[in-house]
């Protein structure tokens, strides 16, 4: 296959790891990319976004629907969790401004934030995860006011079947455990936890198949629904949205925290499973057990994907030697084959919750929102390097 190249082609070294197959044959040689050439992606992507997107604080029009999202949405909120990791391996001031002038731009609340209800929904209060982060770094616990009240008010009661639909664990999860460490209060721990193993066990009669290793989006996935093939429907991004929320909770938890032994045997389990359905070019299908239903590369699982098996080889959950070519394969992937020249990333589903929704995924069609699946690659670039270094 010819690789399209964008100049960072030429970055890879000369370096190769080696597939081995069971019967001790060479698979393919796997490019090993250098941490420049990882941090010169990440730099490309973003300024490509920074670009289009001066004013941080500005709408997000979206004309098929006749209307202007806020700018501190759930799609936005995802990709200042990736500018953050850039800014952990780059520290350029102009990062961090952009970031503190996004959220003074909302006065750092919520989407719905005069609505209970609505704040109330993971998807509004996904903002909160940068807000308490920036807050921690510049010492201002005033960003955290909003989000803190949120998740308060949740803790006040105790209904714990919010997130009923898998992305949700990504979007909000994380937040209780970085309050958690902020207030030096393990209830917020247990909380979280207690809703985590709601939508595992419970929703929908339980949305992880331990079988499979791997989640139904919601409880419309669950069977008897099937995919055209008649196997389990598996949406790659949700799937990608519960293994980055691991990785999260795994980063943010005190290394005393018993919980810690769910989320990391999730993050193994599912990175097994995953492992099994990688494509030949390296990335994921949108549907991850019928790869002819909407078949072909898909960046925003992929990157997720990618997050979550590197902090795992980073952190000894998994093991480097088999891992290490997955990983590499899968970002040599999205950089050969969806990382325009100007930085634009193709080959991006929309949004949506199943593998039909926002076709044809191509490498030149922008998808409804280009934020999201921006931030799950930063952050997988993030964690690739510390795998380089």
């Amino acid at each position: 296959m010819k690789l399209r190249t964008t100049g960072l082609t030429l970055a890879l070294t000369c370096l190769t790891l080696v597939m081995t197959a069971c019967n001790g044959q060479k698979e393919a040689e796997i490019p090993v990319p250098t941490p420049q050439s990882v941090l010169d992606a990440m730099r490309l992507a973003n300024d490509h976004f920074m670009n289009k997107w001066p004013d941080p604080g500005q709408g997000i029009d979206y004309p098929s629907r006749n209307r202007v999202y806020e700018s501190n949405l759930w799609t936005r909120a995802v990709y200042y969790e990736g500018l953050l990791e850039l800014y952990n391996l780059d520290p350029e001031e102009r990062y961090m401004d952009y970031m503190v002038r996004w959220g003074e731009s909302h006065d750092w609340g919520l989407r719905g934030g005069d609505d209970p209800v609505r704040v109330r929904n993971a998807d509004n209060q996904c903002a909160g995860q940068a807000y308490i982060e920036l807050a921690y770094r510049l010492g201002r616990p005033e960003y955290m006011h909003d989000i803190k009240a949120a998740i308060d008010g949740m803790m006040a009661t105790d209904k714990i079947d919010d997130w009923t639909w898998i992305d949700a664990v990504q979007m909000a999860m994380p937040i209780f455990a970085m309050l958690g460490v902020v207030e030096d209060d393990s209830r917020y721990f247990d909380r979280a936890h207690e809703m985590y193993m709601h939508t595992k066990n419970v929703e929908g009669g339980g949305l992880y198949n331990a079988e499979d290793g791997l989640w139904w989006r919601d409880k419309d996935f669950v069977p008897p629904y099937t995919e055209p093939n008649g196997e389990d429907c598996y949406w790659s991004r949700g799937n990608g949205w519960v293994i980055m929320a691991m990785a999260r909770m795994l980063y943010i938890l005190p290394d005393e925290v018993e919980y810690r032994a769910e989320y990391r045997q999730m993050l193994k389990d599912m990175s097994e499973a995953l492992v099994k359905v990688q494509r030949e070019d390296g990335l994921w299908n949108v549907s991850l057990h019928d790869p002819d239903h909407y078949g072909g590369k898909e960046l925003s699982g992929t990157a997720m994907f990618v997050y979550g098996m590197a902090y795992g080889v980073n952190h000894g959950i998994l093991d480097r030697a088999t891992y290490e070519p997955v990983i590499y394969k899968a970002w040599n992937g999205m950089v050969n084959d969806c990382l325009h020249p100007d930085g634009f990333l193709g080959y991006v589903q929309g949004t949506g919750k199943e593998p039909a929704e926002a076709q044809p995924v191509t490498y030149d069609r922008e998808p409804d929102f280009d934020d999201y699946a921006l931030g799950a690659f930063l952050c997988a670039g993030s964690e690739v390097y510390r795998m380089l270094e």
